[in-house]
């Protein structure tokens, strides 16, 4: 099949931030898009070829869009695996296949999996419900999550405590031992239908300790490089182990003995791989298309040491988005804003992120703190 022609769709679940800037790259080579999202307002609403209302966790509104397409991905793995399997079936060409976003969703059976391949991750615990979870007489302070659909921070939570049990919603949990880290990484493995691997550069993360969101990711990463090649290489055998096609964003702990473990995966671009855009040769979303085409890998290395901001909404602001302080984060070196395009912000919301460039990291750094201050996500 020849993707560089007009016979040729591209389908893709979801039409947040993440499939924004998946199309600018397939803009780049005229490949035709069509999007499925609920929301008639999603940030990829105006600027995909066709746009199909509908939910991602219906089999119907899946199945039915994915016969419209010649190929189907995804920029968010909360989809119907049902749909995803009969399409599957019946010979639509699914990146990442429905068998590795089964196990990926479900961060119980993620985390058996890594047991059943030697991958290293914390001690944990499964639960049916947050009932069993209490008679258990677990030891505080551990790490809650709940099994399914839980993101940027929503569903985890730290239980130091009995105190903090109470508020926990009753469902399908698991429970991991608190690792004391030094460092949270990161590491992107591209993988393509012919098995071409390629990864990104180590990345460290700065998190918001409210939110548990990422506020910061930092390439390359400030680590020893022997603690980086063997970040790389665990990276390298979960990837391995899922045999996935696309890109396998693989969140890691550095502990304080220079170990590393995995936390989760995600088989998408990922905000870690935002900074790619500014900073890197080939960009996390055009490597994306590049994997689910088969088409020769990118090189993942940095032209410059880049690191990103999320942008989210303020606290206490809800309502009609306005971006305050625009013009004086444009006139610093190095600095490009990203804008998703949600006309409503909430507290935390990812409304966009900022990539600052510099040949010194520190410096980058510096510029990076001076954003954060200054930019504010607000409502009207």
């Amino acid at each position: 099949m020849n993707y560089f022609s007009s016979d040729f769709k591209l389908g893709v679940l979801g039409g947040g931030q993440l499939g924004k800037m998946l199309l600018a790259e397939t803009r780049k080579f005229d490949i035709y898009t069509c999007i499925l999202e609920q929301s008639p307002e999603a940030p990829c609403a105006n600027i995909c070829d066709e746009f199909h209302l509908g939910d991602l966790m219906n089999y119907d509104d899946v199945y039915n869009f994915g016969k419209k397409v010649d190929l189907l991905t995804i920029e968010i793995e909360l989809v119907n695996i049902d749909a995803l399997k009969q399409l599957e079936k019946e010979g639509l060409k699914i990146f990442p296949q429905p068998h590795v976003l089964e196990i990926i969703q479900h961060k119980g059976i993620q985390k058996d999996f890594y047991i059943q391949h030697d991958i290293p991750t914390a001690p944990y615990q499964r639960f049916s419900n947050v009932a069993d979870l209490k008679n258990a007489g677990l030891s505080f302070p551990f790490v809650w999550k709940v099994a399914q659909f839980g993101y940027d921070g929503t569903g985890v939570k730290v239980v130091r405590n009995s105190e903090d049990l109470l508020g926990l919603p009753d469902t399908e949990c698991i429970t991991e031992q608190l690792i004391p880290f030094k460092n949270e990484l990161a590491v992107i493995v591209a993988r393509n239908i012919d098995g071409e691997i390629k990864t990104y550069p180590v990345v460290e993360m700065e998190f918001h300790p409210e939110a548990n969101q990422v506020e910061y990711v930092i390439c390359p990463a400030r680590i020893a490089d022997s603690v980086a090649k063997k970040a790389t290489e665990i990276a390298l055998k979960v990837a391995a182990s899922f045999e996935h096609i696309g890109l396998l964003a693989v969140e890691m702990f550095q502990t304080e003995a220079d170990e590393i473990i995995v936390n989760e995966v995600a088989p998408r671009t990922h905000n870690s791989g935002h900074y790619s855009i500014e900073a890197s040769n080939t960009n996390q979303f055009e490597q994306h298309v590049r994997t689910i085409l088969n088409l020769p890998l990118g090189c993942t290395e940095s032209k410059v040491a880049g690191i990103m901001v999320n942008l989210v909404g303020a606290e206490n602001y809800s309502g009609d988005v306005v971006y305050e302080n625009m013009n004086a984060i444009l006139a610093m070196p190095g600095v490009t804003p990203h804008i998703y395009g949600k006309k409503q912000t909430r507290p935390f919301r990812k409304m966009g992120h900022v990539t600052i460039v510099n040949k010194d990291i520190n410096k980058a750094r510096e510029i990076a703190e001076k954003v954060k201050n200054t930019i504010r996500v607000i409502s009207k």
